[in-house]
This record gives C-alpha cells, sequence and structure tokens, in this order.
C-alpha cells in the first residue's frame, strides 16, 4: 500500500511573527521555516507503518516556492521514499490546495492519505476535510490512533464526548492530532541518504488544475495585547467583578 502524505511550509512555530506595515500579510523575510508540526506526525505514522510491513511506500507531497524542498528533504530525511513538490508562490486557500492534491492522489493512486489537521499558520482546519469531499473518499479527523487491518482501516479519534472508533474501507483519508505519536529525530546518516532521494518537481498547469480566487484578504492584524489583570482582596468582589463589569455571569 502506498500512503501520501501532504506536509507544509510553515513559520518555526518558535518564532514570533509580525505583521508587514501595509497590512496585506504576515512577513516572512529573514524568519526560520519549519516543516508543520501536524504535518510531522503525518510523516511519523506513515513511516512507522511502513516499518510494520503494511505500507509499501511512503510519498511527500507540498505545494508551495522552490523552499519548500527543504521541508520534503526533512520528510525523507525522517523515512519518507520520494518527495514532490507542486512549484508555486502563490498564496492557495485550502479549498485550491485540496483541489491539487486530488490531482496528485488521482496519479499516484494511494491507499491511504495522511494529513496533519491544521497547519500552525492559517489554523484553518479544512483541507482534509475538502479533499475527502473532492474525491469521495471515506475519511477519519483528529485521529490518535490508526491501524490497518487487511483492506479495512480502524481510526480512533478525539471527540469532545471522549474516544470515538471508524472503521472504513481503504482508500481513505485521515487527519492526525496531537496524540498520534511523537515524531523521531532525523539522524545524519538518514539526512544525507535524504539528498540522493527522488524529488519531482511539477507545476500546477502540468497537474491540469484550473484554480479560481475563492476569498480575498482585506487586512492582516496583529492580535490586541492583553491587559494588566486586577488583583481582588475576596471572593466576593470577584464576583460582583464578574458580574457586574465583565458581565460573564
Amino acid at each position: 500500500m502506498k500512503v501520501l502524505v501532504p506536509v507544509k511550509r510553515v513559520v518555526d512555530a518558535n518564532v514570533k511573527v509580525r505583521v508587514k506595515a501595509d497590512g496585506s500579510s504576515v512577513d516572512t523575510a529573514n524568519l526560520k521555516m519549519a516543516l508543520n508540526p501536524f504535518c510531522e506526525i503525518a510523516v511519523e505514522e506513515a513511516v512507522r507503518l511502513k516499518e510494520a510491513g503494511v505500507a509499501s511506500e511512503v510519498v511527500v507531497v507540498s505545494i508551495g516556492p522552490k523552499t519548500a524542498q527543504e521541508q520534503l528533504r526533512t520528510s525523507m530525511a525522517l523515512g519518507a521514499d520520494r518527495g514532490i513538490l507542486v512549484e508555486t508562490d502563490e498564496e492557495l486557500v485550502s479549498l485550491s490546495i485540496a483541489k491539487i492534491l486530488k490531482a496528485i492522489q488521482e496519479q499516484e493512486q494511494a491507499g491511504l492519505i495522511l494529513l496533519g489537521k491544521q497547519s500552525i499558520d492559517g489554523d484553518n482546519n479544512q483541507t482534509g476535510q475538502m479533499l475527502a469531499a473532492l474525491t469521495s473518499l471515506p475519511q477519519a479527523t483528529f485521529a490518535s490512533e490508526v491501524k490497518v487491518e487487511g483492506e479495512t482501516l480502524l481510526v480512533t479519534r478525539e471527540v469532545d464526548g471522549g474516544l470515538q472508533t471508524l472503521s472504513m474501507p481503504l482508500p481513505a483519508i485521515v487527519t492526525t492530532d496531537l496524540r498520534l505519536n511523537e515524531p523521531r529525530y532525523a539522524k545524519l546518516p538518514n539526512i544525507m541518504k535524504a539528498k540522493r532521494k527522488p524529488l519531482d518537481t511539477v507545476t500546477i498547469e502540468s497537474l491540469g488544475v484550473t484554480l479560481k480566487q475563492h476569498q480575498n484578504i482585506l487586512k492582516v492584524a496583529a492580535p490586541a495585547e492583553r491587559q494588566a489583570g486586577i488583583m481582588v482582596s475576596s471572593v466576593e468582589e470577584l464576583v460582583e467583578k464578574l458580574k457586574n463589569e465583565a458581565k460573564v455571569i
């Protein structure tokens, strides 16, 4: 079984971002970029499936600028077999990304598509669900455990009431949650091997995908700074402020 893992290049989670002066977007110039943490979990799970003999090949795909090759190489150092870069300098929304991934899936015919549930830059949590709708494949979101039994996929997912286990036929789409696994660190020999693994670069046009403008960004602004807290002398004073000032009770 082939496993397809879409990954995204994002600003490192430890870096503080700033909004551009014109309010058009976030300023990423000279910032450290990294593999999206949820995507890293998806890569780790795919590699574990391969090590268990369930998967035969792990293919990672990224949609973005040429520099996104770095994140694909990182994924291959973690154990992926080959990479595909859909090169574009455009900032694409979730639906456009899902359409591109659909075209990739039509070429690769993967038995399982593993995605991070969201990226830490946009936090949209949309791409996996949209891809499932476009491909008409069964899906499971927020996975905390993934098991493959023959042609059946068992996914334990986290919901408000606890844990839910779903059974579905393959091929299927799964989005990963934080508690699915703990990604490994890439060892130096694997980093060197990753440089020799195949990485294909394609364009959106070569995939036969036509994209439309689905939304426009009017303005990007930094969140308001948090105000200092107020010390109260008693529970009664706290209740009074919550009732009359904050009006939350």
